[in-house]
């Protein structure tokens, strides 16, 4: 974790304290953070990195087979499942979901894909459901024009069937044809055609699927069913399922003399849930409208810290908001998602009740209602104050005895002083001791300026240092003083 810290000397009221501002984010980036949920990082001010809420891309899961985003000019397949063996396609940052779309210009290929070995359709034989799903803004939506397709063949008994599943514009419609696709099915060929029209350079949202429960196969534009059957062996419901059976394996062409825009597009081993509002929503939202929300670790300060205000470099276009919250605590173990209680706060703001030796912020992003817009933070910064530690004494003796020790020091200087704390070990620099009667190191002597420490071995060479602690809470604990030794010995003895 990174954070600035600029200390400001206190110099009002009896017990000195220190005022600090602690940098999160910025120059030093956003390395504290420990949730982000609907957020990324993206550019922000003065070319820092600023949080800013994700774009409403398909998520992927354990069932999806391949998402393209072309959110970069690197157009690869996000699971992994699939190589992108040709790329006709070029990077557009007219996107309708995340930063970026692929521009189809009527090349013969556009893109190629050939599955790996998990792949959907890289392995032969019976399959189950499915959902393909993309984004299309067509120049013409010519007939012909294919968006997709994959062409293959599958041997029954002696014979080869021919086996294709294709997206092509007939009519400014989107038809999808299965031929040969659906063991037991009635009929070699499915077709499946929509009723509304594909208006030219607008963005719409398409989606085929397959329930292997049902046997319904849907085609859906912005969510809403343009062409539905039941893929069964009389053709209706409660009925025999048939299901996709799959032959020799075969690439996949996708925008093949298609001219226009294209986005997201994904491929699922599942049928469409049309519950899963923020897949299927009908609007055309850049951004989820529920946006997001980041935590930061919990921030180790000091005890008795007060957190006085929080400070924002922010950039929030009009309709979009951001809610600062901050929680405190003496021990971050056991925090939940509620407890401590979490404070709303504003950038700015004088803030009072919050306290303790671990601070945490979170931030909730939230767009404009069309989902257009995304709010950023480039910077948080945390202005608190914490009592000064006490100065040590500055000078310490160690006077030998008989298994015995008496460290003897002067009252520090420091009026915030409570009390001392007495180390003691065998190494320089190391006071791990634990032999004394009196208590293993630091032992605490209260506030006196004397303490013998008695258990200790004839012989061996003891080290010392003493350290005051506050007054105002004794677990603000100081510097240690200067180094002292001494060596017990069993014909000394101390006076008393």
């Amino acid at each position: 974790m990174f954070l600035n810290v600029i200390v400001f000397l206190g110099t009002a009221g009896f017990i000195a304290a220190s005022q600090k501002v602690m940098t999160l984010g910025g120059e030093n980036g956003w390395n504290n953070i420990s949730e982000m949920k609907g957020v990324t990082i993206g550019s922000g001010r003065f070319g820092y990195d600023a949080l800013e809420l994700v774009t409403a891309v398909s998520g992927m899961d354990d069932t999806t087979d391949f998402l393209l985003t072309f959110d970069s000019d690197d157009v690869r397949d996000v699971t992994g499942h699939y190589e992108v063996t040709s790329n006709a396609l070029v990077y557009s940052d007219e996107a309708v979901k995340g930063k970026g779309c692929a521009l189809s210009r009527g090349f013969k290929n556009g893109i190629v894909l050939k599955g790996g070995r998990n792949a959907f359709f890289e392995q032969t034989g019976l399959k189950g459901s499915f959902t393909l799903e993309f984004w299309l803004c067509p120049a013409l939506a010519e007939s012909g024009e294919t968006i997709f397709s994959w062409r293959s063949s599958r041997n029954v008994g002696r014979y080869s069937e021919y086996q294709v599943i294709s997206a092509v514009f007939s009519n400014n419609h989107l038809v999808w044809n299965f031929n040969n696709i659906f063991y037991g099915y009635r009929d070699e060929e499915i077709i499946l055609s929509g009723y509304s029209t594909i208006v030219p350079k607008k963005w719409s949202r398409h989606t085929v699927s397959f329930d292997e429960e049902s046997g319904i196969l849907e085609y859906m534009v912005d969510g809403r069913t343009e062409a539905i059957m039941y893929v069964t062996s009389n053709g209706h419901e409660n009925s025999s399922i048939c299901h996709p059976v799959l032959g020799a394996t075969a690439s996949l062409e996708i925008c093949s003399e298609y001219v226009g825009k294209i986005d997201n597009v994904c491929f699922s081993k599942s049928a469409v849930d049309k519950e899963k509002t923020d897949i299927f929503a009908t609007g055309n939202e850049k951004y989820k409208v529920d946006g997001g929300r980041i935590t930061t670790d919990p921030i180790l300060v000091s005890h008795s810290a007060v957190l006085e205000q929080v400070d924002a470099l922010m950039n929030v276009p009009s309709q979009t908001e951001v809610r600062l919250y901050a929680r405190s605590g003496d021990n971050c173990y056991g925090w939940t998602d509620s407890y401590p209680e979490w404070k709303e706060i504003l950038p700015g703001e004088k803030l009072s009740g919050i306290s303790g030796l671990y601070f945490q912020l979170a931030a909730e992003l939230l767009p404009d209602g069309g989902g257009s817009k995304s709010p950023s933070i480039t910077e948080l910064n945390l202005t608190y104050s914490e009592h000064d530690e006490p100065l040590p004494p500055f000078i310490v003796q160690a006077v030998p005895g008989d298994g015995c020790v008496t460290i003897t020091w002067n009252y520090s200087v420091d009026d915030s002083a409570g009390g001392y704390y007495v180390y003691y070990g065998n190494r320089s620099g190391e006071y791990l001791g634990r032999a004394a009667f009196e208590g293993a190191s630091p032992v605490k002597a209260g506030n006196t300026t004397s303490m013998t420490l008695t258990g200790l071995q004839n012989g061996t060479i003891y080290y010392f240092a003493v350290s005051a602690y506050s007054k105002i809470d004794g677990k603000i604990n100081g510097n240690l003083s200067k180094e002292v030794f001494a060596r017990p010995s069993a014909r000394l003895t101390i006076n008393k």
